[in-house]
């Protein structure tokens, strides 16, 4: 089994008001088992969008993905909650869909996520940082080979970040990780290759430094 994630000629465009906007176009990049690679661009460049790609949340206009691990969806996303259930009913349906073990599963995310009694209130009464800690500890309960991570550790407290960091490149250091952020001290310390998306076009580097550098070029 080939143990890596490839994005194949992916392109990606929305209609907005009544015209074609054009986010990726022939989108090429393969993601190996282990890899940490920083996805770096401007505010609207298609970040966030290739990730929800990665993650099957957005279908590409064309192209594929060809996923050789298992992927997340993008933690701390809470599009795919249904709002008019509580934490604890879409615990439970996420608990049947990857065949978790109920109890173990609760006992993880309730203690992980922290959100007393608005655990079991609908999830659209959550505030977005409530979303983001039930989604973030939904998908740490479930050991995937690949995290796709947006934005994810600034949610929350400093202690509640602290407690992300430690699972993710702690407890699972070998894993593959994805990652979108404006932090180019988080993406230095954390990745080990970089890309960047510019111009609906994406270009890799080996150097996380040298990302940076033409990303601040741009």
């Amino acid at each position: 089994m080939n143990h890596s994630v490839r994005c194949v000629n992916i392109s990606k465009s929305f209609h907005v008001g009544g015209r074609r906007r054009l986010v990726l176009e022939n989108i090429n990049l393969t993601i190996n088992k282990g890899d940490k690679i920083g996805i770096l661009g401007r505010n609207g460049a298609g970040k966030s969008t290739l990730i929800k790609i990665i993650g099957g949340i957005e279908q590409p206009t064309e192209g594929r993905v060809e996923r050789g691990m298992t992927v997340s969806w993008p933690l701390a996303f809470g599009g795919a909650f249904q709002g008019s259930l509580s934490g604890h009913d879409n615990l439970r349906f996420v608990c049947r869909v990857y065949d978790l073990d109920y109890k173990e599963t609760l006992d993880y995310v309730e203690g992980f996520a922290q959100l007393g009694k608005q655990f079991y209130e609908p999830v659209k009464t959550y505030s977005s940082g409530m979303h983001a800690r039930l989604a973030f500890a939904l998908s740490l309960a479930i050991e995937f080979d690949c995290y796709l991570i947006d934005e994810v550790i600034m949610v929350g407290d400093s202690r509640f970040t602290q407690k992300c960091e430690d699972e993710l490149f702690g407890k699972r250091a070998d894993r593959t990780l994805i990652i979108v952020s404006h932090n180019m001290d988080f993406i230095r310390n954390t990745c080990n290759l970089s890309a960047i998306i510019h111009n609906h076009s994406i270009k890799t580097f080996c150097s996380v430094d040298e990302a940076i550098d033409n990303y601040y070029n741009l």
